[in-house]
């Protein structure tokens, strides 16, 4: 505390969150025209999880977090890690065995348990969350990435009932979601700067 400033070492979050979105949508591309199969893309997606982790570390690193946000990416890691481990089990086991009924039903809320942890950890972090600033920057990144679901939904949505694109899970929904909200956090940090 002399008055000093020290450079900041190492990579910072939006280093961490562009590069995660990036490995995310060649990802998702390559999927989309066919040149990975479902387990490839899986196993890939699981994997750009990782980045996750140093991109957590920078933000606290970075200063500017706070307990809240702490927690919620404790929170929203662990349901998603439950996602996507239940969306690997669910759709390996139903593509591998005869699953009906009760059972089949178990099987298809495997992911979709987990998503309402992720809901309910950005719910709690907008109640947790003292600076507003940092609570309407969340917002509006919410915002943004609900404003990419609509559009990508709508206009896709009207190409694949034309039968120009291939059908899509709504499932993706939620990736979707994440992402756009990760691009709407990056864009405001950008803008900051």
């Amino acid at each position: 505390m002399n008055g000093e400033t020290t450079p900041s070492t190492g990579r910072g979050p939006a280093f961490w969150a562009g590069l995660y979105l990036a490995n995310v949508a060649v990802i998702g591309a390559l999927k989309l025209g066919g040149a990975i199969n479902g387990p490839t893309g899986f196993i890939l997606m699981a994997l750009a999880c990782v980045l996750l982790v140093p991109m957590i570390r920078a933000q606290a690193k970075s200063g500017c977090s706070s307990e809240a946000l702490r927690l919620y990416n404790k929170r929203v890691v662990v349901s998603s890690i439950g996602y996507v481990l239940g969306l690997g089990i669910a759709i390996t086991l139903w593509r591998n065995y005869e699953v009906t009924g009760p059972v089949l039903f178990g099987l298809a809320m495997l992911p979709a348990l987990p998503t309402l942890g992720i809901i309910w950890a950005m719910g709690r972090y907008l109640v947790d969350e003292k600076d507003e600033y940092l609570r309407h920057r969340t917002i509006m990144g919410a915002l943004f990435g609900l404003g990419v679901v609509l559009t990508l939904g709508i206009f896709y949505g009207f190409l694949e009932t034309f039968e120009l694109v291939p059908h899509i899970w709504a499932w993706w929904v939620l990736p979707v979601w994440a992402v756009g909200l990760g691009i709407g956090q990056l864009w405001q940090r950008v803008r900051e700067q």
